[in-house]
């Protein structure tokens, strides 16, 4: 609550520089709050009596939500994605380095990466095919990431796990 919607009788009122003003009637803290040209603020409506500040109510309010927007980002930086990137076994070279050069781009930013490989009809024959593929991504990325799982085969699909390296 802000200026005339305050409704207690009397407040403690703390002055702009935070130095306690005192108990004072509603009517004299706010004509306290006009007099420096700023804002009568409650800050502790459950206090007795009510504590209420002189400030500046518009420029309180950008600083707490530009302070809440940066504790988000931080929130979000400490948080890694996980991306996934689909391989095949039969992978060209040019499509590998593709791959590889955007993995590389979100280890440095340091997502976790899920590689997967799909095997389709007769490829279930040669799953070996398909984890050479994954031992060679992971071999070319070693000098970013450390591998979290091993490639694992599930039904048709073969994944591998990297992570990041800590001091890169």
């Amino acid at each position: 609550m802000i200026n005339e919607d305050i409704t207690a009788k009397e407040v403690l009122v703390i002055g702009p520089n935070g130095e306690q003003v005192g108990i004072k009637s509603r009517e004299d803290a706010l004509t306290l709050a006009r007099y420096a040209n700023l804002d009568l603020v409650m800050m502790n409506p459950n206090g007795n009596p009510p504590v209420c500040k002189v400030m500046d109510y518009n420029k309180y309010r950008y600083e707490r939500r530009k302070k809440e927007k940066d504790a988000l980002k931080k929130q979000r930086a400490n948080q890694a994605e996980l991306k996934e990137f689909r391989l095949s076994p039969v992978i060209d070279v040019g499509d590998f380095e593709t791959k590889l050069k955007n993995v590389l781009k979100y280890l440095k930013k340091g997502d976790k990466i899920k590689l997967s490989i799909r095997f389709k009809g007769r490829q279930m024959a040669h799953t070996e095919l398909g984890q050479e593929v994954l031992e060679r991504f992971a071999n070319r990325t070693l000098e970013y990431a450390e591998i979290s799982e091993k490639p694992k085969l599930d039904g048709r699909t073969m994944t591998m796990m990297l992570v990041p390296k800590k001091d890169k």
